[in-house]
């Protein structure tokens, strides 16, 4: 969300008040703007998470057998692994697609190879 907003630029605020600053150029549709429905399936996504990692807290702070907080460690990266899934895709197939029509295909290919990177890591 632009807090302030240029002819070119946005400037928005997370947590402990850090400023972000995104050229709006490389963001068509804002910063992030999937559908509805896509958006408040990932924040369900990220508030169960958000329990699964408080949980760990939980398991550590009382001693818990170490195998069980492997389980849940393991069920914490697949859970994030979702959410990457879901934005990739949804960045794949709305930002790209505007800067392939718009012309900017060398961005575009960077992109897809920044994206590609990312995942294999």
């Amino acid at each position: 969300m632009c807090i302030t907003q240029s002819k070119s630029h946005c400037y928005s605020t997370k947590d402990n008040n850090a400023i972000f600053y995104y050229p709006l150029d490389i963001y068509p549709l804002g910063v992030y703007t999937p559908n509805m429905n896509n958006k408040q399936k990932l924040i369900r996504r990220l508030k169960i998470i958000e329990g699964q990692v408080r949980g760990l807290q939980e398991m550590i702070e009382k001693d818990v057998y170490c195998i069980d907080v492997i389980t849940q460690t393991s069920a914490v990266k697949q859970g994030l692994s979702g959410v990457e899934d879901a934005l990739m895709e949804s960045h794949l197939g709305t930002c790209l697609v505007h800067q392939i029509q718009k012309g900017q295909t060398k961005k575009a290919t960077e992109e897809i190879l920044k994206v590609y990177g990312l995942k294999r890591k």
